[in-house]
C-alpha cells in the first residue's frame, strides 16, 4: 500500500500481483494501515489519505490487516501517541489493549475501512468478495501481562466489533501462535520465552474463524543450526495442527514463514530445502484432514522494492 501511494511506483504492485496470480498464488496478505508519517493512510485519527486505498485485482483475495503492533507504518505505538496529545494518561503502548480512547480511535479505524465504498469498483468493502477476511493486528504482544488474558479480552471485544459492521467476511486475529496459561503444559513448545498472547483461549472466541501461526525459527532460535530451527518448525506447525483440528475445530493457515538472507551462513540453497519442507509438512497435513489450510511466504516483492526488504523478500 505505500508503494502504491506513489503513482511513480504503484506498477510495481501491479507487477507482483501479476506475476504471483500468475504463479498460483491465491491469497495475499497485506496491511489496511499507515498511522501518520510518511504516505499515511490514516494521517491523524478519523482523518485519511483516499490515495492509499486504491488497489488493482489479479484474481487474487486479499487479507487485510487494521493494525500492527511494531512501530513500522506506525502501529500501536502511534496510537499511544495520539492518545497522549490529547490529553490522555498512557503509561506505555500496552495500553493500546486497555485505554477507552484508545480503543476507540481504533474501533474508528475499523469502521472507516470495513464501511469504506471503493470508488473503483464501486462496492463496500464489507460487500467486496475480493476481501477474504480481515486482521485485528500484525502479531498483537503484550508486555505488561503474559498471562494472555488482557489481549483475549481485547480480541474478544474487537471482534465482535468487527462482526457487528461485517457478518460476510472471515476474521483471524493475527496471533504468532504462542501458548498462555489456558494449557500451561504447551507452554515448552514455545522458544523460551511469551509475548502476551494465548493461542488456544483467543481462536476460540466465537467471532474468531481460522487461527494462524507465524515461524521465525532462525529469529527464535538464532544460536542453533538448520537442521535444530527445521525441528523446531516441524513441531510448531504438528502441535497447532493437531490444536486446531480437536481443540478449536477451526482451519488453520501458516501466514507468515520464510529463511532471512540476513542469517549467517544463509544461500539460496538453504532457504529453499527449508521452504520446500515447510510445504510438504503443510500438505501433507491437508492431505491427512483436519483443519491445515494453506501458508504464506513472508514477504513477496516486485524487482525494485529493496527498501522494503526485512531479510525474507522473495521476488
Amino acid at each position: 500500500m505505500h508503494v502504491a501511494a506513489d503513482p511513480g511506483q504503484r506498477y510495481k504492485v501491479s507487477e507482483v500481483l501479476r506475476d504471483a496470480s500468475a504463479a498460483g498464488l491465491s491469497v495475499c496478505r497485506t496491511w489496511a494501515f499507515g498511522d501518520g508519517g510518511d504516505r499515511a493512510l490514516q494521517i491523524s485519527p478519523g482523518i485519511y489519505d483516499e490515495r492509499v486505498f486504491q488497489a488493482n485485482k489479479h484474481g487474487i483475495r486479499l487479507i487485510l490487516s487494521f493494525v500492527n503492533n511494531y512501530n513500522d507504518f506506525g502501529g500501536r505505538g502511534q496510537y499511544a501517541q495520539w492518545a497522549r496529545n490529547a490529553g490522555a494518561h498512557v503509561n506505555s503502548d500496552d495500553d493500546f489493549y486497555t485505554h477507552p480512547t484508545i480503543k476507540g480511535y481504533y474501533k474508528g479505524h475499523i469502521r472507516r475501512v470495513v464501511t469504506r465504498f471503493n470508488t473503483i469498483t464501486r462496492i463496500s468493502y464489507r460487500d467486496d468478495p475480493t476481501i477474504m477476511a480481515w486482521e485485528l493486528m500484525n502479531e498483537p504482544r503484550c508486555q505488561a501481562d503474559y498471562s494472555g488474558r488482557t489481549v483475549n479480552e481485547w480480541t474478544q471485544e474487537m471482534a465482535s466489533f468487527v462482526k457487528s459492521l461485517d457478518r460476510k467476511h472471515l476474521l483471524e486475529i493475527g496471533m504468532e501462535g504462542f501458548y498462555g496459561d489456558t494449557m500451561p503444559e504447551k507452554k515448552q513448545l514455545n522458544p523460551g520465552y511469551q509475548v502476551g498472547t494465548d493461542f488456544i483461549s483467543s481462536n476460540l472466541l466465537r467471532d474468531v474463524d481460522f487461527a494462524t501461526i507465524h515461524a521465525y525459527p532462525d529469529q527464535w532460535l538464532s544460536g542453533k543450526d538448520d537442521k535444530a530451527q527445521l525441528v523446531f518448525m516441524q513441531r510448531w506447525m504438528s502441535s497447532h495442527w493437531e490444536d486446531s483440528r480437536t481443540t478449536l475445530k477451526k482451519p488453520l493457515v501458516i501466514a507468515e514463514f520464510g529463511k532471512s538472507s540476513r542469517d549467517p551462513g544463509y544461500s539460496l540453497s538453504a532457504r529453499d530445502d527449508y521452504m520446500s519442507n515447510v510445504y510438504r509438512i503443510t500438505y501433507g497435513f491437508a492431505r491427512s484432514g483436519g483443519t491445515m489450510s494453506g501458508s504464506l511466504i513472508w514477504q513477496l516483492m516486485a524487482q525494485g522494492m529493496d527498501s522494503y526488504d526485512d531479510g525474507y523478500a522473495v521476488v
